[in-house]
């Protein structure tokens, strides 16, 4: 559930579920909204769970499972995966080293899950894990502006640099710890952590105090990320290799054995994927409604792929789409055929619109 649904609603919101948590569509008027933040900034109270691990072997029990080195300095965080045994991706996550504890951000259907399985697996190990969702509220602060709005309301403390390091002050009187953003909307951003209780007070600085800034929901992240070109858990990473998506970000090639890890260095001394995830422009002919994930992708006739999500740019107001395809698919104009018929469509470079910073999960892939 969000933390401060009662504020959400006196600004207009609507709401969507998945599973039991409750999350913010829009506000009304998301194109609007859009632009607002792509041109100033705007916050969104994000979805997270949250897995807290600790003892004295807690570093080294979760770097022992994830994908990416766990930094070991109070401060510093890191993105990384957990693999199954087939190389596939079971949850992307955010690990940060809080000092005497370490905080695992997750999708929100992901906590209990992970916290579960890592507690039954600790054996013999000094580690305590923990889901602890309903503990903490977190903010994210996007946009060209929103380093002056950080630095306009956070007390005790710069904004932090560079990306998922982090800081500690307060906002509003409440205690605050403020994450770099890592570009996931293409624009600079910040990720304001809070306990439960604080974030009705957090949420109100951030809105109404320093510099303004708009709410936005879901939908807009949907439409900024995807012109930054970066894959989300639940539409592109869910079940897949992670070269196969070019999370890599997300992998440390250098690091230990980790479950899933055979399986990645095998597709990674091949020299390429079988597929990649590319950016495509749609239509605009025909383009209403937009085609729903796993919309077959067709050039000459014969399938090279899927969509994996599609949504109308507000900043090109045209229809967008990312799709994964085979990894040799040289063609430029492709197709793709929906229940109302084929659509054109154009392979584009990613992103599909550049803004003040790079997403660090945008698609790559080794040089053949």
């Amino acid at each position: 559930m969000t933390v401060v649904a009662e504020m959400h609603e006196a600004h207009g919101a609507t709401f969507f579920e998945r599973g039991d948590r409750r999350f913010v569509r829009d506000y009304g008027r998301p194109e609007r909204t859009h632009r607002a933040v792509r041109n100033g900034v705007g916050v969104v109270e994000m979805g997270y769970g949250v897995v807290v691990v600790e003892g004295d072997d807690r570093v080294e029990f979760v770097d022992d499972t994830v994908s990416n080195q766990v930094p070991d300095a109070d401060g510093a965080g890191v993105y990384a995966l957990l693999l199954t045994p087939q190389g596939r991706i079971e949850t992307d996550l955010y690990v940060y080293n809080a000092g005497e504890r370490l905080l695992c951000f997750t999708p929100p259907d992901r906590a209990e899950p992970l916290a579960e399985e890592w507690a039954g697996n600790v054996f013999i190990r000094d580690v305590a894990v923990r889901a602890a969702s309903t503990e903490f509220a977190v903010f994210g602060v996007h946009g060209p502006n929103s380093t002056e709005k950080v630095a306009s309301v956070l007390n005790g403390a710069g904004s932090p640099e560079p990306e998922l390091t982090f800081v500690r002050g307060s906002m509003g009187g409440e205690g605050v710890t403020v994450v770099a953003g890592d570009g996931l909307t293409g624009e600079e951003g910040y990720e304001v952590v809070c306990t439960a209780d604080a974030a009705h007070r957090v949420f109100e600085t951030l809105l109404s105090f320093g510099m303004n800034a708009v709410p936005f929901g879901y939908r807009t992240w949907r439409t900024l990320t995807t012109e930054a070109g970066t894959p989300l858990f639940h539409t592109e990473l869910d079940g897949r290799i992670p070269n196969v998506v070019g999370l890599r970000n997300a992998l440390d090639f250098a690091k230990g054995c980790y479950v899933g890890q055979e399986v990645v260095s095998k597709v990674e001394n091949r020299g390429q994927p079988s597929q990649r995830l590319v950016g495509l422009q749609l239509g605009p002919e025909g383009t209403d409604p937009l085609p729903d994930p796993g919309t077959p992708v067709t050039t000459g006739g014969d399938s090279i792929g899927e969509v994996t999500r599609a949504v109308e740019s507000p900043s090109l107001e045209a229809p967008i789409a990312l799709a994964l395809v085979d990894f040799d698919a040289g063609s430029a104009s492709v197709s793709i055929d929906g229940d109302d018929g084929a659509v054109d469509a154009t392979r584009t470079p990613l992103p599909f619109v550049d803004g003040g910073a790079v997403s660090e999960r945008r698609p790559t892939y080794p040089e053949p």
